[in-house]
């Protein structure tokens, strides 16, 4: 089974099988899965908050740069990509107990590189979180 139709097999469910222990720990949701774009839903909990109470940026980052690589992982590509950077910008606030939901979408594939770009959506997509953008680079590894 290639990775899309694994991620394809478990739409509606935690996404428990990635081969990402961070994803894992995050617990997201698969709502959608095609090449290329994925929609994960992630319910935020009291250790992802900041001093003030809301999503910390931190852990925001972090759910794009970990769903991006997942992106890449719907391509059924051979080797492992790793992201060269990152460009966020951040909208509103999230609190606990919310669910938030992050859409991503592969924006350029070359030899090398991979263009790719995430929106992070409250539960009924009226307020924009966060959007992020990342390059990322063909490595040797194979999968």
């Amino acid at each position: 089974m290639t990775p899309l139709e694994k991620m394809k097999s478990l739409i509606g469910k935690e996404f428990t099988e990635s081969p990402s222990p961070f994803m894992r720990w995050l617990s997201p949701i698969i709502i959608s899965a095609e090449s290329g774009a994925l929609i994960f839903e992630y319910q935020i909990r009291p250790e992802w908050l900041n001093p003030a109470g809301n999503l910390h940026g931190g852990i925001t980052a972090a759910i794009i740069d970990d769903v991006i690589g997942a992106t890449i992982f719907s391509l059924n590509e051979p080797y492992f990509y790793t992201t060269i950077n990152n460009a966020i910008d951040y909208f509103s606030s999230a609190k606990a107990g919310e669910s938030i939901i992050a859409k991503t979408v592969i924006i350029k594939k070359g030899k090398q590189f991979i263009n790719a770009a995430c929106e992070i959506w409250n539960s009924d997509h009226s307020r924009l979180i966060a959007k992020g953008s990342s390059n990322l680079f063909r490595t040797e590894i194979k999968i």
